[in-house]
C-alpha cells in the first residue's frame, strides 16, 4: 500500500500525471454527482420546460464563447512563456475585452432567438445570463496555469465547493420562485462566487491589464485556427439541442436534455481528462520523439477509454431503470435514451482523441480539420436525422459522424506516430458489440422514442 501510495507523491511527471487523473475524476464525479442530487430535487420544484429554456439558453452562450474562442487556455499551456507574467497578462486582458463583446453580442441577438424558438421568455432570459459570461472573463490566468503543470487538487476543491453552493441556491430559489428565474438567479450568484474563490485561494492569482505586442502576435498564431475549429466544435457538441428545439416543444427537449447528460457523463469525464491530464502530458512527454514516452501515453490512453467504455455501457444497461427510480413519470423516456446513447459514447471515446495531441503539438491547423469534418458530416446527419427520426436521430448522428471522419484522425495521428491500433480498432469494436446487446435488450423501450 505504501508503495503504492508514494507513486503519487513528488513532483515527477509520473506523480503529477496520477494526481491530475485522480483530482479530474474526483472534480467531475463530484460535480456529476452534485448536479444529480440538484436535478433530482429541481425537477420535482419546476417544470420540464424550465429545463428546456434552460437547455437553449445554454446552447446560445456556448455558441457565443465558441464562436469566438480564442484558444488563450491551450495557448497558456503550451506556450514556452506560459509563466511569463507579460505574456499571462496580456491573455488576461485579452480574455476581458472577448467576455464584454460576448456580452454585448447576446443582447443584441436575445429577441432574434427568442423569435426563431418561439419562446418570447428568451429575450429576457438571454441578456441575465449573458452576464454569466463577464463573470468567466475575470478568471485569473494562475487558473490556466495550475493546470499547465498538473497541479489541479486546489481548482478541484474550489469547483466542488461551488457547485455544492449552486445546489443550495438553485433550490432554494426554486422553492421560493417556482419560475425558470431561479436557475438563471443561482448560475449568477454560483459564478460570481467562483471568480471569488479563484482569486481568493488559488496561487499567483495576480493579473492586470496589459498588452504586449509579441506575446498577442503569439496567441493570435495559435488561436486563429482554434478560433475557426470552435465554431464547427459548436455544431458537433451542440448541435442536436439546437435543431431538437426547433422540433420538438420545451418539455421534450428538458427530458432529452436530462437523458443526454446523464448517458454522456463517461464521454465528458473523458474529455475532462484528456483536457486537464492528457494534455500537458503530451507537452512534457512528446511521443514522436521517444518510444518510451509513446508507450506510458498510449497506456494512459487505453486505461482511460477502457474505463469509460465499462462506465457508459453500464448507464447505458441500466438506464430505463435508473430513471425511473429517481425521477417521476414525465421524465421516463429519458431511459431508453440512455440506452441508445450507448451506440453513440463508444466511438467518441474511441475514435475522437486525436484533437488535444495536435493541440499540443502546436498544429492547430490539423486540428482545426479534424473539427471542420466531424461538423460537417454531424450537421448534415443531425439535419436529416431529427427530422426523419426525431430524438433518435439527434443521438445516434454524433456516433455515426465520427465513425465516418476516423480516417483523418488517423491519418494526423500518424504523423505524430500517435496512431494506437489497440485503441482505436480494439476497443471500438469490442465497446460497440456490447453497446449493440444492450439496445437489443432495451428494444421494446427504445421503440418507444421513435415518431
Amino acid at each position: 500500500m505504501r508503495r503504492f501510495l508514494n507513486r503519487f507523491s513528488g513532483e515527477s511527471v509520473a506523480a503529477r500525471t496520477l494526481r491530475g487523473s485522480l483530482w479530474t475524476a474526483l472534480a467531475f464525479g463530484g460535480e456529476n454527482l452534485l448536479r444529480l442530487v440538484s436535478n433530482l430535487v429541481l425537477t420535482r420544484l419546476l417544470f420540464p420546460e424550465a429545463f428546456g429554456l434552460m437547455a437553449i439558453a445554454q446552447v446560445f452562450l456556448t455558441a457565443m464563447q465558441m464562436l469566438s474562442d480564442a484558444g488563450l487556455r491551450p495557448a497558456v499551456i503550451k506556450d514556452s512563456r506560459g509563466d511569463d507574467p507579460a505574456f499571462l497578462n496580456t491573455a488576461w486582458t485579452v480574455q476581458i475585452l472577448r467576455a464584454n463583446l460576448l456580452w454585448l453580442l447576446v443582447f443584441l441577438l436575445a429577441s432574434p432567438a427568442a423569435a426563431i424558438y418561439g419562446e418570447p421568455i428568451l429575450a429576457q432570459l438571454l441578456p441575465w445570463m449573458g452576464f454569466t459570461i463577464i463573470l468567466q472573463g475575470l478568471t485569473p490566468t494562475a487558473v490556466w496555469t495550475a493546470e499547465r503543470h498538473l497541479h489541479l487538487g486546489r481548482l478541484t476543491i474550489i469547483q466542488l465547493g461551488v457547485a455544492a453552493f449552486h445546489i443550495v441556491v438553485a433550490c432554494l430559489l426554486a422553492w421560493q420562485m417556482q419560475s425558470v428565474w431561479a436557475l438563471v438567479f443561482a448560475a449568477l450568484v454560483s459564478s460570481a462566487c467562483k471568480q471569488a474563490a479563484y482569486w481568493k485561494f488559488v496561487p499567483n492569482a495576480s493579473n492586470r491589464l496589459f498588452w504586449e505586442r509579441e506575446a498577442l502576435q503569439s496567441l493570435f498564431h495559435f488561436g486563429k485556427f482554434v478560433f475557426v475549429s470552435s465554431i464547427a466544435g459548436f455544431l458537433v457538441g451542440q448541435g442536436d439541442r439546437a435543431l431538437l428545439g426547433l422540433y420538438t416543444s420545451m418539455a421534450e427537449l428538458g427530458v432529452y436534455n436530462i437523458g443526454y447528460f446523464m448517458a454522456m457523463a463517461p464521454s465528458l469525464l473523458a474529455v475532462a481528462v484528456q483536457k486537464s491530464v492528457i494534455f500537458p502530458l503530451y507537452r512534457l512527454k512528446p511521443i514522436s520523439t521517444d518510444p518510451d514516452s509513446r508507450e506510458k501515453v498510449f497506456r494512459a490512453r487505453r486505461l482511460l477509454a477502457t474505463t469509460m467504455i465499462v462506465f457508459s455501457l453500464t448507464l447505458s444497461a441500466t438506464g430505463p431503470w435508473l430513471v425511473r427510480f429517481l425521477y417521476d413519470d414525465r421524465y421516463v423516456s429519458a431511459g431508453p435514451m440512455m440506452a441508445l446513447f450507448g451506440l453513440t459514447i463508444v466511438p467518441l471515446l474511441t475514435l475522437r482523441t486525436t484533437g488535444q495531441m495536435l493541440l499540443a503539438m502546436g498544429d492547430s491547423k490539423r486540428f482545426l480539420n479534424t473539427v471542420l469534418v466531424a461538423a460537417i458530416f454531424q450537421t448534415f446527419l443531425l439535419f436529416v436525422g431529427v427530422r426523419e427520426l426525431g430524438v433518435v436521430g439527434a443521438i445516434l448522428a454524433p456516433g455515426v459522424a465520427c465513425v465516418i471522419s476516423y480516417p483523418l484522425h488517423m491519418q494526423y495521428a500518424k504523423i505524430y506516430k500517435g496512431w494506437d491500433p489497440v485503441h482505436d480498432v480494439g476497443l471500438t469494436i469490442l465497446g460497440m458489440l456490447g453497446a449493440l446487446g444492450i439496445c437489443i435488450w432495451h428494444a421494446e423501450t427504445i421503440s418507444t422514442l421513435f415518431p
